[in-house]
């Protein structure tokens, strides 16, 4: 058997310095550059999923920054309205990069918004928020297929960049407009999984990862792993059927259970970092952790993700998966 690393991390508005939500100082983004960096070659990953990416060259001064060197990247051509995306950084070559953004057809476009004043048409969009990015890597002579992405976020954004509705009413349509988003963008990642497995996930190496921005018993979680009834921990999961070729695996309960959050949302732990994968992988099963930046405790954030600006690090644990690939 063979080790093979996966590590999905959201860096948190890894911006140029002046930027908006980027660091007000060379200093504070040197600082978190380096955080970044001791918590990445701690963790020795053979390929690394990245949610928050500013533009290409922040990638390249992080990859400067690793002394476990990890030269070859792919970025997703879809950042969002703030410049952000997400990327792979890897030890092995990357290769047949997908990039992944409309709908799937079938699935109609969502409302993001409420309607412009004097109009009766609301916003919408037909495609993820940020795009999703697949790669294929080579192991051991063994390829694996591998998408991460991150979901429209819980935190809410309202007209004028406000964090805060004018009254529940405000908030409660804020509150929809994310989750259909967030639920258009799952059924996009499922139809493209779908896709990719054919029908051959127990010999064909799959993996999803990322910020999903919601829980593991959520909907819009629990649309990504396919068929259900086979989950780990249920008397199923020991229990080959048809389902199988289709179904991708959440591994959130290999993480220890005092590990298990990626985030502490007004002193809640919440998972909302996963990883999927497929059957083929499951054999034996993967050891999966998470590792901080900084402190053994994750900084506690609200609803206002402006108070994170300039601090080092992230407000986000990285989800930490090893397999053991057939040689």
């Amino acid at each position: 058997m063979v080790a093979f690393r996966l590590m999905t991390w959201n860096v948190q508005n890894l911006l140029p310095v002046g930027s908006k939500d980027g660091p007000p100082t060379q200093a504070a983004l040197d600082a978190k550059l380096a955080s970044l960096a001791q918590v990445i070659d701690a963790q020795q990953p053979d390929v690394l999923a990245l949610q928050e990416v500013g533009p290409p060259q922040m990638l390249q001064q992080l990859q400067e920054r690793l002394t476990q060197k990890l030269p070859n990247a792919e970025v997703s051509a879809h950042p969002d309205h703030r410049q952000i995306r997400v990327a792979f950084l890897s030890h092995l070559p990357l290769q047949d990069p997908v990039q992944l953004h409309p709908f799937p057809q079938g699935l109609a476009p969502v409302q993001v918004g409420d309607p412009p004043a004097g109009s009766t048409a609301p916003p919408s969009l037909d495609h993820m928020g940020r795009g999703a990015l697949q790669v294929t890597v080579t192991a051991d002579g063994q390829g694996l297929v591998i998408i991460t992405a991150h979901l429209k976020s819980k935190l809410l954004t309202f007209p004028n960049d406000r964090f805060q509705p004018h009254d529940e009413d405000e908030h409660a349509r804020f509150g929809a407009y994310a989750l259909d988003l967030r639920a258009a963008e799952a059924v996009t990642l499922r139809a493209h999984l779908t896709s990719v497995l054919d029908d051959q996930g127990t010999s064909l190496p799959v993996l999803l990862c990322g910020d999903l921005n919601d829980g593991v018993d959520a909907a819009t979680t629990q649309l990504l792993q396919g068929p259900p009834g086979s989950e780990l921990e249920t008397a199923g999961f020991g229990r080959p059927d048809h389902g199988d070729g289709q179904r991708m695996w959440n591994l959130a309960l290999r993480i220890p259970v005092e590990q298990r959050f990626s985030r502490v949302f007004r002193g809640r732990r919440e998972l909302i970092d996963h990883v999927f994968a497929s059957r083929m992988l499951l054999s034996p099963l993967p050891d999966v952790t998470t590792a901080a930046a900084g402190p053994a405790t994750l900084r506690s954030i609200t609803e206002d993700p402006r108070a994170e600006v300039g601090k080092p690090g992230s407000d986000y644990a990285a989800v930490v998966a090893t397999f053991q690939l057939p040689s």
